[in-house]
């Protein structure tokens, strides 16, 4: 677990220096806000994530 979370902070200070090079006009607060965007995927959902029930295809021999 603990190796888990290094993995998720070094994300997030990766996409944070990422950020900050994108946008280098941003304040540290719209930086901050575009992080919380990206952590979220308000912008942007996962490929695949859709609203409604779960199907699962059943593989063709």
């Amino acid at each position: 677990m603990a190796v888990a979370i290094q993995l998720h902070e070094a994300g997030i200070a990766l996409m944070r220096q990422n950020l900050r090079r994108r946008f280098a006009e941003a304040s540290e607060a719209e930086i901050d806000l575009k992080l919380q965007h990206w952590l979220t995927r308000q912008d942007d959902p996962i490929p695949g994530d859709v609203a409604g029930p779960v199907r699962i295809r059943k593989s063709t021999p």
